[in-house]
């Protein structure tokens, strides 16, 4: 029997996607790929077209940009339509939100409106319930809640990853493990306990501790926010400290890599047995391997696409 979602009365379909995760941990890991909002499922329907396989994991953004832009806040309601359609085939569905910073307005630009520092005076008025900031925040994430909320009403379950990659300076939520773990913990509550959003599987996904990045553990919001944790690497960083330190932290919980470009190899998957999922980043994902390694990893014998995703599920279902 595998632990409960920590969402109170979660939703019987994110109980089974939660369920999938622990059951892959060891044996199986599901290919991804991360969609823009402006191009829908075309990362996707590409990395098909490479490999011949399509990914069990469908990833998508909330978005924060202008209209018709790569991040486009028009594309909401029609992302969250392909969606719907992608769990309907079969495919795990995964939202990245990168939030706008509470004094701006969206749309904003990525740097400067997602890329930026918010002063600490600043971040603890978000934190605080009598504040304007704290208002301004509320409806920024009402929006995306509408989003998450359209997918709960087609019964949809998501693997929710907010506040990705907290553990460095570049985002103005991160760098900042204090504070950060009261956002979480505020985001957590207003979604479940306000807007009662019961398809939630909460993701925590801190980037690998290289470069500027932190260790991950002051940045850890608690185990009865996380149901799975994740990773973002780049550029090939899959050194084992990274990998146990989240086990660690995991205490039994799902691991997942939230991001990556360089794909793991096949020594990686081998010393790194307990991931569950990968999901490849556009552009960086195509930049860093060639075609050739793209279609290598995806027909790793552990590495489940959407065929194989139905196969593992049938498998599972039919063992006593």
């Amino acid at each position: 029997m595998t632990p409960s979602p920590v969402t109170p009365d979660a939703l019987p379909s994110a109980r089974a996607l939660l369920d999938l995760l622990y059951g892959l941990s060891g044996r199986a890991l599901l290919a991804g790929q991360h969609n823009q909002p402006v191009h829908g499922s075309a990362w996707t329907e590409r990395i098909t077209r490479v490999t011949g396989v399509v990914p069990a994991l469908w990833g998508q953004e909330i978005g924060f940009s202008a209209p018709g832009t790569l991040d486009g806040v028009d594309r909401r309601e029609a992302n969250a339509a392909e969606a719907v359609a992608w769990h309907r085939r079969g495919a795990v569905i995964t939202y990245t939100w990168h939030a706008v910073c509470p004094p701006d307005e969206e749309p904003v630009e990525f740097r400067g409106g997602i890329i930026r520092d918010l002063a600490p005076a600043d971040f603890d008025a978000v934190l605080d319930p009598g504040s304007g900031l704290h208002a301004r925040w509320c409806a920024q994430v009402d929006a995306a809640a509408a989003v998450l909320g359209r997918l709960q009403d087609a019964g949809v379950p998501v693997l929710w990853r907010p506040y990705h990659e907290m553990n460095g300076g570049w985002f103005w939520w991160g760098g900042d493990p204090g504070r950060l773990t009261l956002l979480w913990r505020q985001l957590f509550d207003r979604l479940v306990h306000h807007h009662g959003l019961r398809n939630l599987v909460w993701v925590w996904s801190p980037n690998a501790a290289y470069d500027s990045a932190q260790p991950f553990a002051p940045y850890f919001p608690g185990t009865d926010v996380v149901d799975a944790l994740a990773m973002d690497t780049y550029g090939g960083h899959y050194e084992p400290e990274h990998y146990h330190g989240l086990l660690d932290l995991a205490q039994g919980r799902p691991i997942g890599l939230g991001e990556v470009g360089a794909l793991p190899s096949d020594d990686v998957l081998a010393e790194q047995p307990r991931w569950s999922w990968f999901m490849g980043w556009p552009d960086v994902l195509t930049d860093q391997n060639d075609e050739a390694g793209i279609r290598s990893r995806y027909r790793h014998p552990r590495v489940l696409g959407l065929d194989g995703l139905a196969r593992f599920r049938g498998a599972a279902a039919d063992t006593p």
